[in-house]
């Protein structure tokens, strides 16, 4: 559970249609219309919003005459669930590593059992997901202006290099991170598509800006201490599958074109989010608050995507105001309305 301040009706409501399962055991969601009450999580279609209230536990549920979903069953709360609610707790209040046994032996499972239901229920393994938090510790540091071994140590790591070791994958390193892009080569180009001029730029690990009606100019300003080169042939074959995915959004295929993301820990969730977002759908800020748990958090979700280099990419055209509308967009609403037009097959 990400938030210990009492949710609005509002916030549960985005919570239901983000299907978000870490609210589960928070509230239920009545249905009057049907008569039954249901997990936050619930698969079932949602229902009209004129018919629901929400209830902080299936006994207040019950007292207003309605009975358990049979489909989710909001009242049986597995041992699996509770054992795995218990771990979430130890992990994040641990100052060090917790070793799979000592899970097991907390929850009463066998090691391995434990990892599976863990990782089935989290997403990630209990390892990964300790992993996750250590690095998201130090990048918070960073941004709040540290030194980098500072923030490492602080976070928990014992050496700057097991740090490293885990942003291997992650792009720029804690040092190109903090200080612009410092001592990397940032290849460039401008492409001309139907949606006006495009800027395209990447390292060697992948693309690290898109953008429209921008240039060199609007580039340094983002890499301050990279080395911009213009891009040759070495970049074509990327910049070719980068132009065809914003020329065609609703059949290109995203998760295969590599990105180097710089960003903090929060803006890098917040991306994360935004690329869970199916092609052709839209949701609020608040619902892409939802999806990280913590559904008071739409303005800071604002920021985050309104920091983001890699347009299209990292789709924060599909975030639209919740009382209608297509909304703002660095690039012009022009531009916006057409991406997520193509993106429905229009």
């Amino acid at each position: 559970m990400a938030d210990t301040k009492p949710l609005t009706d509002d916030e549960r409501w985005r919570i239901a249609l983000a299907k978000d399962r870490r609210f589960d055991g928070v509230f239920v969601t009545g249905v009057h219309s049907t008569g039954i009450y249901c997990r936050p999580s619930c698969p079932a279609r949602p229902p009209k919003r004129e018919n629901v209230r929400f209830y902080s536990d299936c006994e207040a549920a019950e007292a207003a005459g309605l009975r358990a979903c049979k489909r989710c069953a909001p009242d049986q709360q597995s041992r699996e669930e509770a054992a795995v609610l218990a771990a979430l707790k130890v992990l994040r209040e641990a100052e060090e590593m917790v070793s799979l046994e000592r899970l097991g032996q907390l929850t009463d499972y066998s090691p391995t059992h434990f990892q599976r239901i863990f990782t089935r229920a989290v997403g990630l393994s209990p390892a990964a997901y300790q992993r996750a938090l250590r690095r998201e510790r130090a990048e918070e540091a960073l941004g709040e202006g540290g030194s980098v071994t500072g923030a490492i140590y602080e976070a928990g790591y014992g050496a700057p290099s097991r740090f490293y070791e885990n942003r291997k994958d992650s792009g720029m390193s804690a040092s190109d991170w903090k200080d612009g892009g410092k001592g990397r080569t940032v290849h460039w180009s401008v492409i001309e598509t139907t949606l006006g001029d495009m800027l395209v730029a990447a390292t060697g690990k992948g693309v690290c800006c898109l953008s429209f009606g921008e240039g060199e100019a609007e580039l340094r300003a983002r890499f301050p201490k990279a080395e911009l080169v213009e891009a040759g042939e070495d970049f074509r074959a990327l910049f070719e599958q980068v132009t065809a995915a914003v020329e065609n959004p609703a059949t290109a295929t995203h998760s295969d074109i590599p990105l180097d993301v710089k960003g903090t820990a929060f803006q890098q969730r917040c991306w994360d989010a935004l690329r869970q977002i199916p092609a052709g759908e839209t949701r609020s800020y608040g619902e892409q608050a939802a999806m990280l748990g913590n559904p008071k958090a739409s303005r800071a979700v604002g920021g985050a995507n309104g920091a983001n280099n890699i347009a299209v990419l990292i789709p924060c055209h599909r975030v639209v105001p919740a009382s209608g509308g297509v909304g703002g967009y660095a690039y012009g609403t022009e531009i916006k309305a057409e991406l997520l037009r193509r993106e429905k097959g229009e």
